[in-house]
């Protein structure tokens, strides 16, 4: 089964409501106006308006969130139906679309890592995570002021365009993307090399997952922003039983057994403390075993339930061997 463009399923769906808004709107005017509904020249823009505008609207919106490369393919069926999909179909003919490339302004940058552009969009940076600004809901974190006035200053004046990559938004609803500006400057990777954001790779998105592995083992190396802050040292599991420490860690320990359940495989520090690994991304791992009896440091957020602490791993990246 060919894989559609959801955007292209929806298509008709938007067109049938955004043709009355634009046929209300007609009528509005002509009633104000005292213009004749019958007028042949109304009853063109009625017929052919609410079509222009939307594909207009629906194309460019399409062609904003599509890679520089995509290929989109158009053909029809047996009951002279008309199909759209990313995938060559037998009979299809490959529509010549310009470059995928949309240059956006960028509005507001809220931290580190989230910015909205000049038409609303929010955009959380794919593969990184900076430390949290002061909000509403949200303690200031060490770092944090410093990664979102750098942000400032790499995008002033600037245009970006997206690289999305395999999940479009997050839990949030906002969009998830890789920022290019036009003289070629990989933004989300910028940040890393300077040590402004660690690297926090979600699966399925794994576009520059390398570089941005490479760029923080250098950043690190060399002890720049948050690799040489004190607050971001690497400590032992059992110290965040004795504080009230929140946010992004560095914790060590050594591998004393490992199991495994439905849904997740787990590294045990103790009986306080593990990580998880979801058991659908173990192919991006080393054979876990690999890893018992080795000093561990862990990249990550602790959660807490009844006093024992459990990190979510959802990449190697976010654990480093010591010995």
């Amino acid at each position: 089964m060919q894989r559609v463009h959801p955007d292209l399923k929806e298509y008709k769906f938007y067109m049938s409501g955004f043709k009355k808004i634009v046929i209300s709107l007609l009528r509005t005017y002509c009633f104000s106006h005292s213009c004749n509904l019958t007028d042949s020249r109304f009853r063109k823009y009625l017929i052919f308006m609410p079509l222009l505008v939307m594909n207009i609207v629906f194309f460019t919106g399409l062609l904003q969130t599509l890679p520089a490369s995509a290929e989109i393919y158009k053909w029809t069926d047996s009951a002279g139906k008309t199909h759209f999909s990313d995938k060559p179909h037998s009979g299809s003919r490959q529509l010549k679309l310009k470059s995928g490339i949309a240059w956006h302004t960028v509005r507001k940058v809220y931290d580190g890592d989230t910015v909205m552009l000049q038409n609303g969009l929010k955009i959380r940076l794919l593969g990184i995570n900076t430390p949290e600004v002061e909000g509403r809901y949200k303690v200031a974190e060490p770092g944090g002021e410093e990664a979102k006035h750098r942000l400032m200053e790499i995008l002033r004046g600037k245009q970006v365009r997206l690289q999305m990559d395999v999940e479009k938004q997050d839990k949030y609803k906002r969009t998830l993307a890789h920022l290019f500006t036009r003289d070629g400057f990989h933004v989300n990777l910028e940040m890393v090399k300077r040590g402004l954001a660690f690297v926090n790779i979600h699966t399925p998105n794994l576009q520059y997952a390398d570089d941005l592995v490479q760029a923080g083992e250098q950043a690190e190396a060399d002890g720049l922003g948050i690799w040489g802050r004190e607050e971001y040292s690497a400590r032992p599991f059992a110290s965040i039983a004795r504080g009230k420490d929140k946010g992004w860690m560095r914790l060590t320990g050594r591998v004393q057994a490992i199991r495994r359940s439905r849904r997740y495989s787990y590294l045990e520090f103790s009986r306080q403390a593990d990580i998880r690994i979801a058991n659908a991304n173990l192919s991006l791992f080393p054979v876990l075993s690999e890893y018992m009896g080795k000093e561990l440091e862990i990249r990550g957020w602790p959660s807490r339930s009844k006093g024992h602490y459990s990190v979510l791993i959802r990449h190697p990246s976010a654990i480093k061997i010591i010995y």
